[in-house]
């Protein structure tokens, strides 16, 4: 898996006349070694040559966890807590021969004290649009990646099953997300893939709702939003449920959500684009006349990064391919009332198109004794 993806990368490299591409602490890589180093003060990245061995600069005391996590070949380049990073980079440097071509960076990682510190070893080489590179390659999960978000999937559609049955008006949106998070570690999770999210009444009118002490009410609409990270892999779910009675003005805003999920992920097909799908949500809202209360694009990529390309919204043109994997996630927000959003994972194969959650989608009246 990993030596694939590394000649994958070089033979782009060979390709574009670039001499390496530099991976700072992050979801890049650990995709490409193993590595689940985060960005810090401490000057930490690997670098994958246009041809050999991959090489890491990282501080000293990092050295024996990095070879532990390691996957493939890693040769290092270490240096103590007591200097600078300085001789170990010119070391870098000179036996990569990096001062010869261009090095590929990652334009949303790569940090202003690291470009100093690479043009101070490198002189005036040029920098390139890493992302070119990795963007195509990690947006086409491979068997083993769908794996680890199938499990993913399985373990917060348990809790969020758990976390629904928990739900009783007086509690707080703090309460059943501490309640929902237990439940998620219960099933062997790493974690939430970002924090779970608990959006009552007014509160779900908020597309990204930070967790709150209000009580749940008889009549709200909750919002419930969350995903699991297992083998460093996200899942996404949203559910909205009704606690009492719905009003018909609710139901019908959830009848219009939940046949707008339905018509993006019939269109989410091999060879669509973002912005195909979008509108085959989009529609649906808009001839239902909410249309202005659908704030967002329709959905997201999501991998090693809980948002990550492929993105589905109405400025994407880029045909889709096998293994590209994606939310739709249609919403209305009523400013001030209420909110509903559906949110599913959809997969595309060589067969067609599989959604990967498979929590039921009709609404769920909590019944309640007020």
């Amino acid at each position: 898996m990993f030596p694939a993806r590394i000649e994958k990368v070089q033979e782009e490299l060979r390709n574009r006349g670039w001499a390496a591409v530099a991976i700072m602490p992050g979801a890049n890589l650990r995709y490409l070694t193993g590595l689940s180093f985060y960005a810090s003060k401490r000057l930490t990245f690997a670098v994958v040559p246009v041809e050999g061995e991959i090489a890491t600069l990282l501080p000293e005391m990092e050295r024996a966890r990095a070879e532990n996590e390691q996957r493939i070949p890693l040769r290092y380049y270490p240096y103590a807590h007591d200097e600078t990073p300085d001789r170990a980079l010119r070391s870098l440097v000179e036996d990569y021969s990096l001062e010869r071509a261009p090095i590929a960076v990652e334009p949303y990682a790569f940090r202003m004290f690291e470009a100093w510190t690479f043009e101070k070893a490198i002189g005036s080489n040029r920098f390139e649009d890493a992302d070119r590179i990795l963007t195509p390659l990690r947006a086409r999960k491979d068997s083993d990646e769908i794996a680890a978000m199938r499990t993913a999937v399985k373990m917060i559609e348990y809790s969020l099953s758990e976390t629904i049955r928990f739900i009783r008006p007086g509690q707080t949106e703090r309460e059943i997300a501490a309640f929902w998070l237990q439940s998620l570690l219960d099933q062997g999770s790493e974690g939430p893939s970002f924090p779970l999210t608990v959006g009552s009444g007014p509160n779900g009118s908020f597309p990204h709702h930070e967790n709150s002490d209000r009580r749940i009410a008889n009549g709200d609409l909750i919002v419930l939003d969350g995903g699991a990270l297992f083998q460093g892999y996200a899942s996404d779910i949203t559910r909205t449920v009704a606690v009492g009675e719905p009003t018909s003005e609710m139901r019908e805003v959830y009848s219009l959500v939940q046949r707008a999920n339905a018509a993006g992920r019939a269109r989410a097909t091999v060879g669509a684009t973002g912005h195909e799908i979008d509108t085959a949500a989009r529609t649906v809202i808009d001839s239902g006349g909410y249309g202005p209360q659908f704030l967002h694009r329709t959905g997201h990529g999501l991998g090693l990064e809980i948002h990550e390309p492929p993105f589905i919204a109405v400025n994407e043109t880029m045909p889709l391919s096998v293994g590209a994997t994606f939310t739709i996630e249609p919403g209305i927000y009523i400013k001030g009332r209420f909110g509903v959003r559906i949110e599913d994972m959809v997969t595309l194969t060589g067969d067609g198109a599989e959604t990967l959650t498979t929590l039921d989608r009709e609404l769920l009246v909590i019944k309640t004794d007020q």
